[in-house]
């Protein structure tokens, strides 16, 4: 496996992969290994492991990938109404 050459949008299409579901299993799985990085310490993982100049442009989908794997999006929380009985 070389992944120099493999690395690359041209050879993951071929090959049948896209870019976004590529990079968003990818920072999924970087958040289980590595749950508490800055946004920055993930650009620099980013980089690292997609050092294609093709890959570049998928850096912010990584990142916010990366931020919902660790904090995934919390349902929003309505307060209960306050019932006319007890308001009264």
């Amino acid at each position: 496996m070389d992944l120099f050459t493999e690395n690359q949008p041209d050879f993951c299409s071929s090959v049948g992969l896209d870019c976004e579901s590529c990079v968003k299993r990818c920072a999924s799985t970087t958040a289980t290994v590595c749950p508490e990085l800055l946004p920055s310490g993930a650009y620099r993982v980013f980089f690292q492991l997609y050092s294609s100049p093709g890959c570049r442009p998928m850096a912010e989908a990584f990142v916010a990938a990366y931020q919902d794997a660790v904090m995934p999006t919390m349902p929003v929380m309505r307060p209960a109404r306050v019932s006319a009985a007890v308001a009264a």
